[in-house]
């Protein structure tokens, strides 16, 4: 499945979403074109095996002065299709550069074009390959979505940055590689007919699920086992794996088309997208896994999942000088075979059981022998029946801090012989008799990065020569070396052929490959590729999913006969009663919410009201039914009653005379008029003198309002002849005084007036369908009681309150507390009702963040004092309304704030060793040197006359001396540690042949056969002397760090360059080693102090001294 599909603009710097391009403002549609013949040209639609492939370079010179909100790139052609790359520098309403493929020409295409393609973007680390950022994905082109890419492809701070090696003498270096791939007409293909298989639903974040259930279904004996763990009639598909399990396995071997995983997903917990980006498929095969084998306990299937799944190893540590071997059993569901360094499933293995040495200070600790040289290593008992293998794929870089992409190639073969070399994998308890011969069943396929991707899988179900793909909805038959060999993965050459470009042969990553194995033994074939028929199902089982898909047929047909029925809606009294001052408060009522009746277009009304009578016990000459109209003020009245001529006539007629812009709804108010005994009286003549009005009253002092009833009035009427009535329906004195307005319209903003008593119905522009609410006069002086003292007052809180859900900034994912605000508050009501409920005097050292919709985390930047005028403002995100704002309290007013700097600087003591974290406020338009001198004032010096200078360390180096008239309102803290220190004697009186040089302690790592150079502790600058040996450099470092001779002598000393060490001996010229020159990128070239990482960490004196 795509973990990336289209998706609101806006997203939170931390998600990899995919999307289409859409900016709100010119979103550029494309031209209707008559079809060409050539347009829906069938061989476009056939697949090819060598795609088109291209790669493009895109050099951006001046980019920090580009301007526009968008840049395209020149058009460049792969397969035919003209491309280009669409930028957006300062990012696409998010803190990221934004990039996507744009289709160049979609404006001029042919109507109903599509294209597909893989392709990767990246942004080229100019100081370091390794660092490029690339991203790759796929999509089907088309008009609606003629772009695809990456809203937040990379934070502008790093991209910005200089010292990050991405943008070099103001120049950005894009690269774009892209494939074209044809396909088959994705809409009219039929995987149960071509195949004979179903495919599962792609709900949106599901990631590798779907590609493992399709896995385990096409496992016959688990199906079998699954079908006959004990479920009942009365449990939830829900709420029971079994169950839910059972149905979904049911449906894909009986169901015609693609099948749905919700109720799974839901059953094991896992409905949300989150759940599976915090997981990999290893984790939901052992939770299914683990989940059945629990409920299979007690049950005819008991024991099932260990007789498929479960193998042993053996763990052994033995001593080589003494006779001692410590030993321990496991058991593994599937194993973790590494793909860095290994080219090969056998070559995994090999790893796997490699032998280690533990000696010199990693000697082993055997009871009664003490500390022994020994050899540790596992070997395996036995294998299951069903072998998992996970390729590890993704690994986490330490260098980088992040989690990395394997696309190395790496083969696998269709027979895998675990008994080769003698048994080599194999334990000496091992039972020889067992063949462990295997052949594969399935390949299951990650395409895309480490952010995200496609997940699908090559199955043989039988085990024969016919693979089959099995990606999401869609199943399509495919040979042994699409199923294999292409998804090694690793580099493939191509060759250029565009004219103009780079015309090189170029090697292109193949970014799909496979990253989890099925093999299943030989000898178990014949058990596990068995029979499962209609028997197997539990018969309650068969009775509910017949259930099912007959309801599915029911809703079909009904959908496929929907065009011969009419929905007629009748609203009466009792809906109105129960739903004004509840449900609504405006206009009359909710229709969604009232009886519904589904008649055939043909029958005549008369017919209908038939019907009624049944249903509500009101004799057809007792009904008169109403039309309701949209009025131009969005309102929507009852307009005028049925004519006998058109009762007469068909619903479908009338539904269209009816609604010429609505839907298939006919939507009527039923008049039923009841005499004294309340039964259904005949309904009094209307002429068109007379108007039918509504009446809502208005309680200010419970602040509630009910329906109480309608009338007729005479249009020559007035308001004081019906007063009496009105009170009667309020239950008041009959010479209550009372106030009326009428209820005109509430949309974009309510609009309520006072109606004149005295003055005539038709002066007052009343007619059919008004709504007049009505409320005791209140004296003047008891107005104040009252927070809404009258109808209009009341009507506009109704119509702007909101509870707005406040969390701290702290507690983003807690409510704190709830408060019901109007949406026209200001930014300074806000706060002010804020600073109230937490007790604080000061409303100003409130500081509110919005919240964003799509990510359910605060928006990065919080909302500016006085940055917005109302509420409703701070509530909106692009097209979504939330509920929800984030506070957090200062310490100093934030419009004082705003126009500051704050920067964590760590403050290290010259000869103490002791480092003071200060926060330093300053404001925006000071220097360092401003910093530095504030900083004095605060930290104690050596000496009176100490100067200072201020460094950006960032993984244990020093990448920036700042000059002291740089401006602090760019420096960036957030991700790098800022460091003040006294700037040594000795480095202020340089000789001509002197070098300031930098020195890192650092760490070897061997991960996957590579060894990795890890930074730690604090980095420094040391002078040194033209001539002078590393033996003399060496005592100065010595005395400088304080390391006693014990551990120094341990100390190994490198150069290094570009993270390669070149150990050095007492006796080398060091000098010689470093350039003359200062280089950009200083801090790849630096002595290394390489020894144990074994120092606690520091705990820093946290000063929260602040100017």
């Amino acid at each position: 499945m795509t973990v990336m599909a289209p998706a609101p603009i806006d997203q939170q710097e931390d998600e990899e979403m995919l999307v289409p391009q859409s900016d709100l403002t010119d979103n550029h549609q494309p031209m209707e074109v008559v079809a060409q013949p050539e347009a829906a040209n069938t061989v476009e639609n056939q697949p090819v095996e060598d795609p088109p492939s291209s790669r493009f370079t895109w050099r951006i010179e001046n980019f920090s002065r580009l301007n526009a909100k968008k840049h395209y790139s020149e058009v460049f052609v792969v397969g035919g299709y003209k491309w280009r790359i669409l930028l957006f520098p300062k990012g696409n309403n998010v803190d990221h550069l934004s990039m996507y493929l744009d289709v160049a020409d979609s404006a001029s295409l042919p109507y109903g074009w599509s294209r597909y393609a893989q392709f990767s973007l990246a942004v080229v680390n100019q100081i370091h390959n390794k660092y490029s950022i690339r991203k790759d994905t796929q999509h089907q082109f088309n008009a609606r979505e003629s772009d695809w890419g990456f809203t937040s492809f990379m934070p502008l701070g790093e991209l910005y940055d200089p010292c990050r090696g991405y943008l070099v003498n103001d120049t950005l270096i894009v690269e774009a590689e892209v494939v074209v791939r044809r396909i088959v007409d994705y809409w009219t293909y039929d995987s149960k007919k071509e195949t004979g298989y179903v495919g599962l639903k792609n709900q949106g974040a599901t990631c590798y699920m779907n590609s493992l259930l399709q896995t385990l279904y096409h496992i016959p004996y688990f199906r079998k086992a699954v079908y006959h763990m004990p479920t009942t009639e009365n449990d939830m598909p829900s709420g029971s794996i079994p169950l839910a399990l059972q149905s979904l396995f049911y449906k894909l071997q009986y169901s015609d088309s693609s099948v749905a995983t919700k109720e799974l997903t839901k059953s094991f917990g896992w409905d949300t997208h989150d759940s599976f980006m915090q997981h990999d498929v290893q984790e939901l095969n052992r939770v299914l896994c683990e989940k059945l084998e629990d409920k299979m306990k007690g049950t005819v299937v008991e024991g099932t999942i260990q007789q498929l799944f479960e193998g042993h190893h053996m763990n052994y540590i033995e001593c080589i000088n003494v006779d001692y071997k410590s030993t321990r059993k496991e058991s593994f569901y599937d194993l973790q075979l590494d793909v860095k360094g290994c080219h090969d499933v056998y070559a995994s293995f090999d790893k796997y059981v490699e032998v280690e040495r533990l000696e010199g200070d990693n000697k082993y600790h055997a009871e009664q022998y003490g500390l022994q040289d020994a050899k540790k290593g596992v070997l395996f008992i036995d294998f299951p029946p069903v072998l998992q293998l996970q390729l590890k794929r993704f690994e986490y870089d330490f260098m980088r801090d992040t989690m990395v992409k394997i696309n190395d190639r790496y083969e696998f073969p269709l027979q895998l012989d675990l008994d080769r070399d003698g048994g080599k994998y194999l334990s000496p308890d091992a039972d020889r008799r067992v063949r462990n011969l295997y052949t594969l069943h399935s390949v299951l396929v990650h395409s895309g990065g480490v952010h995200g991707g496609h997940y699908y899988a090559f199955i043989r179900p039988t085990l024969s020569d016919q693979w089959y793909k099995f990606d999401d909805e869609r199943v399509t038959k495919e040979d042994m070396k699409r199923a294999l060999e292409e998804q090694y993965g690793g580099e493939e050459e191509l060759p250029q052929t565009n004219p103009g470009f780079n015309n090189t042969p170029f090697k292109f990553t193949k970014y799909s490959n496979a990253y989890m194995l099925v093999y299943i033994r030989e000898s178990d074939k014949d058990k596990i590729i068995c029979n499962v028929d209609e028997k197997d199902i539990a018969e309650h089982l068969r009775e509910r999913l017949k259930k099912e898909q007959e309801e599915k047929e029911h809703k079909k047909k009904e959908k496929a006969e929907a065009h011969l029925y009419t929905i007629i809606k009748v609203a009466r009294d009792d809906d109105l009663a129960g739903q004004i001052g509840k449900d609504i408060y405006f206009d009359l009522v909710d229709h969604d919410k009232v009886r519904s009746f589904r008649i055939q277009k043909q029958i005549t009304f008369n017919v209908f009201k038939e019907e009624i009578a049944k249903e509500f016990g009101i004799p057809v000459q007792f009904q008169r039914f109403w039309l309701w109209a949209k009025r131009q003020n969005h309102t929507y009245r009852p307009n005028r009653p049925l004519t006998p001529l058109e009762e007469t006539q068909s619903v479908g007629t009338l539904r269209e005379v009816s609604n010429k812009v609505h839907n298939a709804e006919l939507r009527l108010f039923l008049e039923v008029e009841l005499g004294l005994d309340l039964r259904p009286i005949a309904p009094p003549d209307k002429t068109k003198e007379d108007i039918l009005l509504f009446f809502k009253h208005y309680n200010p002092e419970k602040e509630e309002l009910r329906f109480v009833g309608r009338l007729f009035v005479k249009s020559t009427g007035k308001p004081i002849e019906i007063l009496s009535k009105l009170n009667k329906m309020a239950g008041y004195a009959p010479d209550e005084e009372i106030n009326l307005y009428e209820e005109i319209k509430f949309e974009p903003s309510v609009m309520c007036e006072p109606i004149d008593k005295k003055i005539t119905f038709r002066a007052s522009q009343l007619e059919d369908g008004d709504i007049v609410c009505f409320q005791k006069s209140l004296p003047v002086e008891s107005t104040e009681q009252f927070r809404y003292p009258d109808v209009p007052s009341f009507l506009e809180y109704v119509h702007n309150r909101q509870i707005v859900h406040f969390r701290s900034l702290e507690k983003p994912k807690e409510d704190d507390f709830c408060l019901e605000m109007s949406r026209l508050y200001t930014y300074d009501d806000v706060v002010e009702r804020v600073a109230q409920k937490l007790g604080l005097n000061d409303p100003s050292k409130i500081r509110l963040t919005s919240h964003n919709c799509y990510s359910q985390q605060p928006k990065p930047q919080p909302i500016k004092y006085r940055g917005v005028d109302h509420l409703s403002d701070m509530l909106v995100h692009y097209n979504q309304t939330s509920d929800i704002l984030y506070y957090e309290v200062l310490d100093i007013p934030l419009p004082e704030l705003q126009g500051l700097k704050t920067l964590k600087v760590a403050f290290h003591h010259a000869t103490k060793d002791e480092v003071v974290i200060h926060t330093i406020r300053l404001p925006k338009q000071s220097t360092v040197g401003d910093v530095i001198n504030d900083l004095k004032t605060k930290v104690e010096l050596s000496h009176p006359d100490a100067e200072l200078r201020l460094l950006e360390v960032f993984y244990h180096k020093i990448y920036k001396i700042f000059p002291p008239s740089e401006k602090i309102e760019n420096i960036n803290d957030q991700y790098w540690t800022l460091r003040a220190e006294e700037i040594p004697e000795e480095e202020k009186n340089l000789g001509p042949n002197d070098r300031l040089i930098h020195v890192y302690h650092f760490t070897k790592e061997t991960a996957q056969n590579q060894m990795q150079i890890l930074n730690f502790g604090e980095p420094f600058f040391l002078v040194i002397h033209e001539g002078e040996t590393l033996a003399e450099i060496k005592v100065r470092i010595q005395k400088k760090l304080q390391v006693p001779d014990e551990d120094f002598a341990k100390w190994k000393f490198a150069f290094l360059s570009l993270g390669r060490p070149e150990y050095l001996q007492d006796s080398d010229i060091v000098s010689s080693r470093f350039q003359r020159r200062d280089v950009y990128g200083a801090w790849e070239q630096y002595l290394g102090l390489e020894h144990s990482d074994n120092a606690p960490k520091r705990a820093y004196a946290a000063n929260q001294d602040v100017t």
